[in-house]
């Protein structure tokens, strides 16, 4: 609460003259530790199992009249409005400030207003360093900002307005001023306004995809059907959808006690893992910022924003829309994917796979062909089409079928579609067999009927779908062909293991039955009653089966096969059945199919699961565990069951569990990535590594918590995404090998300028042009480089050895590569010298005299006296030498970081940015060395081409040795030697 701030009293007046007073809520609240840990546990209550007289008297309300309008008031007062608080949130300022001036950036602002100062304005009035300090602050202080507006979107499911009956009287009120124990009306099309005990029910069903991520519409009803809240049909709650029907019951839970408000308060109260690249980034500025190279670290910035820039790009045409760039990275660098099942993994979009008619179970997914047109088919379809409350929105016969859009249940829905695909005039078939009576389903009898007049045969129908146990229990006889034959228990038997055979393919089964009414007790016209039920609902014509499934998307099966070739795990999260879990993840090759879970074992010996002994349940080979079962089991013991198993699928979860399985699988060290699409989904997303939303069925809470969206919703874009990953590190780290390399070169010339007393061979001037001038445009060229051949079958990166920047990375740049150009350098420098009169050795301890203006005859090593006028000319050529010597083996440098493992001629040379990168470097230094006044400017005189030829050797060393290098770590990838040198 807001204790700083003086509580205010809102008084509100409604438009029956009615009035209501209640404190106003705190802004925002911050919520300690204890509540947190309370929030992270499974949400729990006794409201749905107690009785409605025990319920009534707990909340001192009325079946009838409801609350008083005093009771309420009071209770208004008490405990405040029915509203979600957000946690307290940083001013925008504050957030932009820390990201302009963080550690990382802190020294490049340091280092630009050093540059303005020790070299002058005219130099750096346009300084790089700023400027995409800016670029990267801006992208920071957005995503941030986006953070604060989730709880602005769990506000946005909340309605304005509910019924409540008070006194005895329907009234509307404002949501906010709902109290515990109010009695509130609802209906087909409402929100519902808070956590309700449903006390009076009629037809109501709901979609509680908000808060389990399972779009099937779920019956509600008075009675208490399971112990767990989230399953029981006798609660609805705040924030979700009723689809159809009407109903009253009692609120028992308000605002942030509501099972949405704990879901909407761990999101905004949960604080996300650091990512690894930042991790990297901030030893990457501890390292430079040691070694003091300013420059070395302006061009790394610029490299970084541009490769993460660059890679988001091409990310958003391969359908993911990056919110945090350094999520790229992140996502390359994940061990495990924990992913939703409905709408990521399959299409979210239920359809007809199995007909069973004529003793025969037909599969119809994708092979339409196999359908055997014999009468019991069309008897079966005929049902199907009549007993169905889907219909095709108008004006769509120009669309194909499967575009189509329909109104309706989905079960129903894809019934009517594949109707329309098999038999075709679904419209005109049931005009001429018009309705003329119906039950609805209902989760006590768990059938539809429905009552036709067939005007062709002048009959009336009676047309029955429902769950097959309960339609093959009404029937006596059954259609084989176009004979109508007794149902005995034999036959009973047999479809029964049908229907077991397709609920282990995890798949929604629906059984059908017809009665033709004999016209003579029933004619057209009959005066039908559902109160009295004067029709016959026994000893009908069972049909066969059709059963239906949300089909896997295409792709997904070789999106899981190359997350396993690249070493990463995919486990499947979801709030559907087990079974249907399972089915998908052994289509999708979550579980491969020689793997087997306990349903695979019970269907092998004929049992079910529940019965499998300890041993029978050791034989499990991949793990499914339920939401019921993680309730029992300890943190330790979760952990435990992520390192034994590689294939898992986690099914029936609640929020709570998701984030703690998430949680679980990082305290093992490993970089987790969440997909989801739902709010139940956003606490797991906020807590991931990396949390992808999606873009098309995503709630707005989902994207707001997390750092990917998939535009497509199709898990294999993820894939894409890891690729970009690899690149973005591999590419950073060849980046940072080519900006350090050159620093070698620039450092050894002041050492020996002290140790051995050499005039200095290179200019400050010099450095400056190197490190933002020719090194630049290869440096972030780099980052158009193309991936290796085998980035996705490398096992991902242990972000604790495999560092940004690594000892081995050290050594190869500053003790390999570094080396060898500054003895290029340093060949380069000493021909010049040599050819005008100064060998090596004449150089060595001259240093106070060379660089003293009152020598002027200074000798060389052939005896020639020179002023101090012509040995600074000199020093310039020495100057330009050492330079370009730097260029040409800055080149071979470039040539050689492209790749870090393969071969440079297996690879190839096809970033074009960095040939022309190449070409533009080449092209600076001879304007800079040969241009008039130009040259004057960064201290260098022209020189001849054999001064720079020594440096040619070094550069095909470099080359050379690299390929020996890369061919070792290649072809003995476990040996000593590649271990120590593969950086």
């Amino acid at each position: 609460m807001q204790s700083s701030e003086e509580s205010i009293v809102v008084k509100r007046s409604h438009s029956d003259g009615s009035r209501v007073s209640y404190i106003k809520p705190p802004i925002s609240r911050e919520r300690t530790e204890g509540e947190l840990s309370i929030l992270k546990k499974e949400f729990s209550t006794d409201d749905h199992t107690i009785s409605i007289n025990e319920l009534v008297e707990k909340y001192e309300t009325d079946l009838a009249r409801g609350l008083t309008r005093h009771h309420a008031a009071v209770l208004l007062m008490k405990n405040g409005p029915n509203c979600l608080i957000p946690p307290p949130s940083k001013p925008q300022w504050r957030i932009l400030a820390g990201f302009l001036f963080h550690g990382f950036a802190g020294l490049l602002w340091i280092g630009a207003i050093l540059s303005f100062i020790g070299y002058g304005i005219a130099f750096y009035d346009n300084p790089n360093p700023p400027k995409d300090q800016l670029y990267l602050a801006t992208f920071g202080f957005c995503h941030e900002s986006a953070n604060l507006a989730i709880m602005d979107t769990f506000k946005n499911l909340i309605p304005k307005m509910a019924t409540v009956i008070r006194d005895g009287r329907i009234i509307e009120i404002p949501t906010e001023e709902l109290v515990l124990g109010d009695l509130v009306e609802i209906k087909g099309g409402d929100i519902v306004p808070a956590d309700i005990r449903i006390t009076l029910c009629r037809g109501v069903k709901v979609d509680n995809s908000p808060i389990t991520g399972e779009s099937e519409m779920q019956p509600r009803s008075t009675e208490c059907t399971d112990r767990d809240p989230l399953e029981t049909q006798n609660l609805v709650f705040y924030g979700t959808h009723v689809a159809e029907g009407v109903g009253t019951g009692i609120v028992i839970a308000c605002g942030d006690d509501t099972l949405m408000g704990r879901i909407a308060g761990l999101t905004s109260s949960i604080e996300p893992l650091e990512m690894p690249i930042k991790k990297e980034l901030r030893q990457f500025n501890t390292i430079i910022s040691i070694v003091a190279i300013v420059t070395g670290i302006t061009g790394m910035l610029v490299t970084m924003t541009a490769c993460l820039t660059l890679t988001a790009k091409t990310m958003a045409n391969n359908n993911c829309l990056v919110k945090n760039l350094e999520g790229i990275e992140t996502l390359g660098s994940t061990n495990v994917i924990c992913s939703d099942k409905t709408g990521t993994l399959t299409q979210n979009k239920m359809t007809v796979s199995h007909f069973f008619y004529d003793g025969f179970t037909i599969d119809v997914l994708g092979n339409s062909e196999a359908i055997q047109r014999t009468v019991a088919f069309k008897r079966l379809c005929r049902v199907a089409m009549l007993c169905n409350n889907a219909e095709f929105k108008p004006t769509q016969e120009k669309i194909p079928i499967h575009k189509r859009e329909l109104i309706g249940d989905a079960m129903d829905v894809a019934i009517l579609r594949a109707m329309e695909t098999y038999i075709g005039h679904t419209k005109n078939y049931r005009f001429e067999r018009p309705k003329i009576m119906e039950i609805p389903f209902n989760s006590t009898n768990k059938y539809q009927v429905s009552i036709h007049e067939i005007l062709g045969e002048k009959i009336n129908l009676i047309a029955m779908k429902g769950a097959p146990e309960k339609i093959i229990e009404r029937c006596s006889t059954y259609i084989f062909e176009d004979a109508t034959i007794m149902l005995t228990p034999d036959k009973r038997k047999e479809l029964n293991q049908v229907l077991l055979n397709l609920g282990y393919m995890g798949e929604r089964v629906l059984g059908f039955a017809d009665f033709v009414l004999p016209p003579d007790t029933y004619p057209l016209g009959y005066p039908f009653n559902t109160e009295s039920q004067n029709f016959p609902l026994t000893k009908l014509r069972f049909l066969g089966f059709i059963s239906m499934v949300d089909p896997p998307r295409l792709g997904v099966l070789d999106a899981v096969e190359k997350c396993r070739s690249a070493g990463i795990r995919v486990i499947m999260i979801t709030g559907d059945h087990p079974i249907t879990a399972v089915s998908i993840a052994k289509k999708v090759g979550i579980i491969s199919q020689y793997n087997e879970t306990v349903y695979d074992v019970a269907l092998r010996k004929d049992t079910s699961a529940s019965l499998l002994t300890d041993d029978d349940r050791r034989q499990c080979t991949a793990a499914v565990i339920t939401g019921t079962e993680l309730r029992e089991m300890p943190q330790v013991e979760l952990e435990n069951v992520l390192m034994t198993y590689a294939e898992i699928v986690f099914a029936r979860t609640s929020p709570q569990q998701k984030l703690n399985i998430v949680e679980a699988l990082q305290a093992l060290g490993l970089i987790v990535a969440v997909t989801g699409d739902g709010i139940n989904d956003s606490p797991a997303l906020r807590k991931a590594d990396i949390g992808i939303s999606m873009g098309i069925m995503g709630s707005d809470v989902s994207k707001e918590a997390a750092d990917m969206i998939l535009l497509d919703d199709n898990f294999s874009s993820i894939v894409t995404g890891i690729e970009a990953g690899r690149i973005v590190f591999d590419n950073l780290k060849k980046s940072i090998a080519y900006v350090l390399t050159s620093n070698v070169p620039e450092i050894v010339p002041f050492i020996f300028f002290i140790l051995l007393g050499l005039p200095r061979t290179l200019s400050i001037m010099s450095i400056l042009l190197i490190d933002v001038g020719t090194d630049l445009w290869p440096a972030i060229s780099l980052a158009y480089e193309s991936a290796e051949a085998d980035i996705m079958s490398r096992m991902p990166r242990d972000a604790s050895i495999d560092k940004l920047i690594t000892p081995k990375l050290i050594a190869f740049t500053y003790l390999q590569i570094g080396i060898i150009q500054t003895c290029a350098a340093y060949s380069a420098y000493f021909t010049t010298m040599a050819l005008n009169g100064f060998f090596y050795d004449k150089l060595i301890g001259i240093r106070e005299e060379w660089d003293s203006e009152a020598v002027n005859d200074l000798t060389d090593s052939y005896g020639e006296s020179w002023t101090y006028k012509e040995r600074m000319y000199l020093q310039r050529k020495g100057y330009a030498s050492y330079f370009f010597a730097i260029v040409i083996t800055q080149i071979a440098d470039a040539v050689i970081v492209k790749t870090r493992r393969l071969s440079v001629f297996q690879h190839g040379m096809t970033n074009w940015v960095l040939n022309f990168g190449i070409i533009f470097e080449i092209s600076l230094a001879v304007f800079v060395i040969y241009c008039p006044f130009v040259n004057y400017a960064f201290e260098f005189e022209p020189i001849s081409w054999y001064s720079i030829l020594p440096s040619f050797p070094f550069a095909l060393l470099i080359i050379f040795y690299d390929e020996i290098r890369r061919y070792i770590i290649r072809h003995y990838p476990d040996g000593w030697i590649a271990r120590e040198i593969d950086y």
